[in-house]
Order: C-alpha cells, then structure tokens, then sequence
C-alpha cells in the first residue's frame, strides 16, 4: 500500500489500483477491480468464478473473431457459461420490495 493505493497483480498483469472504495488491503487478499478502482474484497472462491467468466468471455470473443459458426459460439457459451443457460434471471434481492411495491399498486389502482 501506497496511500490510498494498492499494487495489484491479475490477469493483466501488475497495476496500481486505488483502494479508497475498500480501504486499506492486506496482501495476498483477493480483489474485484474495475477501471483502475479496487471496487470489492471478495474470497478466494468467488476469485476463481470472475476468472472463469472473464476465460469464456475472452473465448467467446477470439472464436467470434475468427469467424466461427452459430453452433461453435452455442457450445462455447453452454460450457462457460453453463450456469447461466435455460434459466431465469433472478431478480436480486434487495430489489423484490420495489418490485412487490410496484405490483400492489398496479393490482390496487386497477382494482378501483
């Protein structure tokens, strides 16, 4: 740490990243970063899912690139992003009590 800045290594290698969203870091922590911004402390686990995601993304981009077929990207996307294919998205929850809100006055000013 330098002030408010930390140096960072990940898959761009080294980078200097200001801290003053998260405060100050001890080594070895994992981060999230973001335009120059540590913007997360996260675990070692969810480290290893940002890095797979950013890994089939990266896939995603070279095979489109090189002008790979609709099937080639659909078994890309259903292997890096298995998690995510043939579901619905969630909505978060600190989210569902504006959404339940909005709903009971839509049910109530339909109902007058």
């Amino acid at each position: 740490m330098e002030g408010t800045f930390a140096l960072c290594e990940g898959r761009n290698g080294r980078e200097r990243m200001d801290t003053l969203l998260t405060g100050p870091l001890e080594p070895g922590q994992w981060v999230l970063c973001f335009l120059g911004a540590v913007r997360e402390v996260i675990d070692a686990e969810r480290a290893a899912q940002v890095g797979a995601a950013l890994a089939g993304l990266e896939s995603l981009l070279s095979a489109a690139s090189a002008g790979a077929d609709q099937a080639s990207i659909d078994t890309l996307i259903s292997s890096h992003f298995s998690d995510l294919v043939n579901r619905e998205p969630q909505l978060p929850d600190f989210l569902r009590p504006a959404l339940e809100s909005t709903l009971d006055s839509a049910i109530s000013s339909t109902s007058e």
